[in-house]
């Protein structure tokens, strides 16, 4: 998976990093098990700090995505990891996005449509790169 870090974007570092490595996981191209590179080689590899990197592996692990194993490093969870926690918080998350497209404008179906949108996006086009 290959992350592209773009410095001039109002999107903090951290979380680009975040993001792609979501999006990597939805579309398959990182299985859960796998473990992601260290905190000092990523952040070698893409420049940057290794502070940067290791915000964005602790956002993921709060979300419950990744798993930080002493002396395994980073480790994808399993599907089967999902909680009614993480259901809360993604609830939460919603609540905000479906806010502002009602507010933008956008119709009840409008919103369905983009949701499933992206959903047969990241179903039918697993090895494409973030």
């Amino acid at each position: 998976m290959m992350i592209r870090i773009e410095p001039e974007s109002d999107i903090p570092i951290y979380q680009q990093i975040t993001n792609q490595i979501i999006e990597g996981i939805a579309r398959g191209l990182i299985q859960p098990g796998e473990s992601l590179p260290s905190v000092r080689n990523f952040a070698g590899d893409l420049g940057i700090n290794m502070h940067t990197v290791n915000k964005s592996y602790h956002q993921l692990e709060e979300k419950g995505i990744i798993r930080i194993v002493p002396k395994s490093g980073a480790v994808i969870s399993s599907p089967q990891d999902f909680n009614a926690a993480s259901f809360d918080r993604l609830k939460e998350d919603y609540k905000l996005l479906i806010a502002e497209s009602l507010v933008a404008g956008m119709s009840n179906e409008q919103i369905q449509e983009l949701v499933s949108s992206i959903i047969i996006n990241f179903k039918s086009s697993p090895n494409k790169e973030v």
